[in-house]
Formats: structure tokens, sequence, C-alpha cells
């Protein structure tokens, strides 16, 4: 580690005492830390990768907040290559991984390389063209959630191959959320998993989501929770006007294409919460698994369903709890054997 990155919710007053503890810590090792995608009224957000390049393109992003904050430092880390570290002072997190008072601990850990490294798989889109917003929206945007990111640039390389639109310079985490912009019209928007058509819907929104992000929007949407080491698409409906309202779980070697219906409203498209761009009727946005993990810091192997319970606040059935009290772990010390050490089938 030669170089720190650090995002924090400024509106905090922990985090920012945290913030500090992390300048302390590395000042009194000689590494240099910068503050990154820091908002401000003065100045406007820039691209991940001219984030990632004023602050030197560190080997670590430590973020300080909840799982918005995390989210805005995984976009810087991904630019740079680098690994990022959530210490949490939200409420409700899935991301972050450290408590604020095993902080320095933490940062020691990663320093000797005692750490465990969670790659989760993220999205990325093409687009029938480059997206954009439309004027006026900034100022809306701004009020209480800071300066607007802008709508990403396309990647280097073939603008459209052979009609397969143009690759955007954009990754998510968590999910890309399609929705309608005014709230008198709805978005209709046509499906297609791999150029075929599956359905076409009128709703609130779309959420085309990683395993990572099925405890986000798409859980509230009604969305099923999936360990985040699966590599899948979760497609979610938001309020369908429809019978079928289910969610789709398809491997990442699917595709999944959305396509603006003639007389639909507009529809704006989020990238792990942020707006990055406004469809008309007839544009069309192909979201993929993209060939970039994230590399989320963890101090020991992570168990996930333990978060689940404890984030969620689930309690047992008061008939199971009445028939006896269920130990936090069933799992004997011995060796595991064969077929529990590599469940599933084998190789041939």
């Amino acid at each position: 580690m030669d170089r720190i990155g650090l995002v924090v919710h400024e509106g905090k007053p922990v985090a920012r005492a945290a913030a500090q503890r992390v300048r302390d810590w590395a000042g009194a090792r000689g590494l240099p830390c910068t503050d990154i995608d820091v908002w401000s009224e003065s100045d406007a957000r820039r691209p991940a990768h001219e984030e990632a390049a004023l602050a030197g393109n560190p080997d670590l992003v430590v973020t300080v907040g909840g799982d918005g904050t995390f989210l805005r430092g995984a976009r810087v880390a991904a630019a740079a290559g680098a690994l990022v570290l959530g210490v949490d002072v939200g409420r409700v997190g899935f991301l972050t991984e450290v408590e604020v008072d095993r902080l320095e601990e933490a940062l020691q850990m990663v320093l000797d390389g005692d750490v465990v490294l969670d790659a989760r798989m993220m999205l990325t889109m093409r687009a029938s063209r480059p997206l954009a917003l439309p004027g006026g929206m900034d100022a809306l945007l701004r009020f209480g959630r800071g300066p607007a990111l802008p709508s990403p640039a396309v990647r280097p390389g073939p603008a459209d191959e052979d009609g397969w639109g143009v690759p955007l310079d954009v990754l998510a985490l968590n999910d890309v959320v399609f929705e309608k912009l005014a709230r008198d019209r709805q978005a209709s928007l046509a499906l297609y998993v791999d150029g075929r058509l599956f359905a076409s819907y009128s709703a609130d929104a779309l959420v085309v989501s990683t395993a990572t992000g099925s405890t986000a929007y798409s859980f509230a949407a009604g969305g099923p929770v999936l360990s985040p080491d699966l590599e899948a698409l979760v497609f979610t409906p938001v309020a369908p006007h429809m019978v079928f309202n289910r969610s789709l779980v398809l491997s990442a070697k699917h595709r999944i294409g959305v396509l603006v219906l003639g007389r639909s409203g507009q529809v704006a498209v989020s990238v792990d919460g942020q707006l990055r761009g406004v469809l008309e009727p007839g544009d069309w946005v192909t979201v993929y698994g993209a060939a970039q993990r994230s590399e989320l810091v963890r101090l020991d192997e992570p168990h996930f369903l333990d978060r689940v319970r404890s984030r969620f606040g689930l309690s047992d059935a008061r008939a199971a709890v009445a028939d006896g009290e269920a130990p936090m772990v069933h799992d004997p010390m011995r060796a595991l054997p064969p077929d529990l050490a590599h469940p599933g089938p084998t190789a041939g």
C-alpha cells in the first residue's frame, strides 16, 4: 500500500472524526492520503478516472460513511484498479466492513496484507447513443444530493460495432435502474434477454442488479436476496401494470436489453443511485457483466447471511423458539468430509 484515497460522508461528525484518524494513521507511516470525490457547492463532480488521477491513483480507497459513501468510493477505486475498504458509520450497511473502533487495526491489517479480498461482479452498458441529461436538471438534482455526476463518456475503441451500440465508460457495483421521469407518465419498456423479447412492461421502474445489489433497490421492490459471490443478473420490475411481477435471476453470461417504447414517457437511467442520463422513446440500453471486478477488503472470510440477519433485524418464529433454542452455529469441529468440503457436481 503506497497511497490512500479517502471518501467521507461530510454530513456526519462521527465520519469526519474517523476520517481524521485515517489521515493521522497514514501520516505516521509516511503514506500519502488524499481526500477524493468531495461534494462541495463550488466544485462539480468529475468522472471517476479524473478523480482517481487527481488523488494520485491510490491503491487503497477508504470510505467513511454508509453504503452510499461506499458506492462513491468503489466508483473511484474501480477506475484506479484499487482495493476499497468501507468504514461503517451508517444504519443499514451491507458493503461497509469495519466498525469505527477497529479502524486503525483494519488499516494495519491491509498494510500487512493480512486481509481477505472479496471480488464482486460489476455491470457495464452499451447504448444506442451516449447518455445525456436534459438542460435544467442539474440544479434540481443538486438539492440535498450534492453535485450531479457527468454523463458517462464513450469507452475507447470502436464507437458502434455492427449496431451493438456505443460502449459507455461506466461501472455499477449494485444496479442500473430505468425509471419514469415524470410522475404522471409510466415508463413503457421492452425487456430483451440476449436479443430476444421477454416481455413489455408499463411500470414505475425496472431494476437490473448484481448479486451484491440484490439487497438494495431490487430487494425493496420485492426481489430475491442472492449470495454476493454469485455472478448473476437480477431483473426486478417496480410496480408493473401486469400480472407477472416477479424477478428474473440470470447467469452472468446473459445480457439484458431495455428499449423505450414509442409512447412512453422519458426514462431516467441511474447507476448505483446516481442519475447518469435520460432516454427518449426509441432509445435502448444493454446491461451486462463487466470484465472488471470490484475488490472489497474484508478482515476475515465474509459470512453474508449473518449480515442479512443483523441488518434486517431477523427474528425467529415464536413457534420454533417455543420448541427449543437454536444455536448460532451448527457445525462439528472436525474436518469436513470430501463431499461437504467440495459440494456440487464434480468436473469431468
